[in-house]
């Protein structure tokens, strides 16, 4: 450094980088890669050096409307980011800095990588007035990157449309030094297309992984190290949702972030951990999926869906939220049925990856995010809808949550709630074993509906529908008794007997009406 010029990076700045050159181009030598990693990162380079050859905004998103996506798409992906502020932030993939010059004003420091030389070069050129930035051409894969980065290190790892580059083995790679990278607690953000591309551009070869988006959430769930100190650490999904720029402007799905923090092995996830691994495993959908009907998780499915919907009397345009959306058959149903535009929110994993999969393509304007409804938040007046289909029994706090949607909902707009509700009085000891086994939070008629009174909810219709519980339930045994041998065949005959068992018991609760099934109607006024 020059006599008398500024380090603007501070002292213990994570990134061993050479302080004398703004501009670190580095081209690492790829024969470290096995044979099928040389040729993968020699195609991928070969396809962006043709696609980024006049360093637009349309090239970096290879798509002929990308200026205007851009204004729509990239302050939402901005909003979604974890707390930058005074952070240390690493930019993979940054291209010619679309998002660069935005992260640059908010961290404290900024390591912005890509391998294109052109294209880094540019975004030097452009954000390189930003003291707290460093620029660095280099490829993800390349184990020198990991002399570059400090272990521990760095609060926030961003990446918008990157890992569909790497080969999965990259990814995996690459995720394992990611974890290795982040402080305890700090997070990854990254954002990738999934089955199938988004753009327009043409293109004469196009070697992108347009992979299944729970091939994501798998390899980095399954993530995990252990320190010097031997302390292990995993990655804790925050969330995972549609970019719904997307959704809106090309009825696609398939642009999908997530959010991932580094949270030590031991901390308790809780709820969470029970939906994916005991309530709604992947097998647990499918078998739900027989009995209510495919898309559908909840009393009745497809029929009790078109009851309940009919008295919202939906508009075309409307914007409804769908909290516990399951697998999204009722969104499915709204978006085609009204052309209104959904928001469904799940908090498990499961149920959204296989939600966003079955959207792919069907061009509804419905966008899905696996996120915890209480910790959620929206600006008031959003919605002219919220929807909620058995889904409040796991919500312990009901009166904040019931605070929250009212202040969600536009003025005149309306709110309805299914949901299992228990009688007045105490639980018999098996119901209340019940209850504590599946963590369920129940109350009685009377009770739910003062709640939501107190919420501020107007014109409020509190309907008892115990009855048509118990017939339902009777039909879906009878519909799973009448395909047995296919069910069977699917699954096996214990599958067959714990649901029916299961049923069985909900019919004997329900016939007692010890356990009930309330639906609710209310307006904000």
């Amino acid at each position: 450094m020059a006599s008398g010029e500024i380090n603007p990076f501070p002292s213990g700045f994570p990134f061993s980088i050479s302080m004398n050159l703004k501009l670190s181009c580095i081209h690492w030598d790829l024969l470290f890669c096995v044979e099928n990693g040389v040729n993968e990162r020699d195609i991928q380079k070969s396809y962006w050096v043709q696609h980024s050859a006049d360093l637009s905004v349309e090239a970096m998103m290879l798509d002929s409307k990308a200026a205007d996506l851009d204004k729509e798409e990239r302050p939402e992906v901005l909003s979604l980011l974890p707390p930058c502020e005074g952070k240390s932030v690493i930019e993979l993939g940054a291209g010619i800095g679309r998002f660069t010059g935005e992260l640059a004003q908010k961290a404290g420091q900024l390591l912005a990588v890509d391998f294109i030389e052109s294209a880094i070069k540019k975004n030097d050129c452009i954000n390189g007035h930003h003291k707290n930035v460093k620029f660095l051409c280099a490829d993800v894969t390349s184990p020198n990157m990991s002399n570059s980065v400090s272990e521990g290190s760095v609060d926030v790892i961003f990446s918008n449309w990157l890992l569909m580059y790497l080969s999965d083995n990259e990814v995996e790679k690459l995720a394992e030094r990611m974890i290795r990278w982040l402080k305890d607690g700090g997070y990854i953000f990254f954002r990738e297309s999934c089955f199938h591309q988004s753009g327009d551009s043409k293109r004469k070869h196009n070697p992108t992984h347009y992979r299944e988006p729970r091939f994501y959430t798998k390899v980095f769930k399954e993530c995990n190290m252990s320190d010097n100190a031997g302390n292990s650490f995993e990655l804790s999904l925050i969330g995972c949702k549609c970019i719904g720029a997307y959704v809106r402007n090309k009825k696609n799905q398939n642009q999908i972030c997530w959010i991932w923090q580094k949270v030590k092995s031991e901390d308790d996830r809780g709820f969470q951990q029970f939906l994916d691994r005991v309530e709604y495993d992947h097998k647990s959908i499918l078998r739900y999926e027989q009995m209510y009907g495919p898309g559908f998780v909840s009393t009745g499915g497809l029929e009790t869906t078109k009851e309940f919907v009919a008295r919202l009397e939906l508009k075309p345009g409307q914007k409804v939220l769908d909290v516990g959306c399951g697998v999204g058959g009722g969104d499915f149903y709204m978006a085609r049925n009204f052309d209104v535009e959904v928001v469904a929110i799940d908090l498990s994993i499961n149920m959204i990856s296989l939600a966003i999969e079955r959207a792919i393509g069907l061009k509804y304007a419905v966008e899905f995010d696996c996120a915890d409804c209480y910790k959620k938040t929206y600006p008031e007046n959003t919605f002219d809808v919220i929807y909620t289909r058995d889904t409040m029994l796991h919500v312990k706090d009901k009166p904040t949550l019931f605070r929250s949607f009212y202040k969600w909902l536009k003025p005149g707009g309306k709110i309805l709630i299914t949901d299992y509700c228990k009688s007045a009085g105490s639980p018999s000891s098996g119901f209340a074993e019940y209850i504590k086994k599946g963590g369920y939070y129940l109350h009685d008629m009377k009770a739910y509906r003062q709640m939501l009174e107190d919420a501020g909810f107007d014109d409020l219709i509190a309907e008892d529908r115990t009855d048509q519980f118990v017939k339902t339930l009777q039909q879906e045994l009878e519909a799973l008794e009448n395909k047995k041998d296919d069910f069977v065949r699917d699954f096996s005959e214990e599958d067959y007997n714990e649901i029916v068992e299961r049923w069985k018991a909900k019919q004997s609760r329900g016939a007692s009406r010890e356990q009930m099934w309330g639906l609710f109607i209310a307006k904000k006024k």
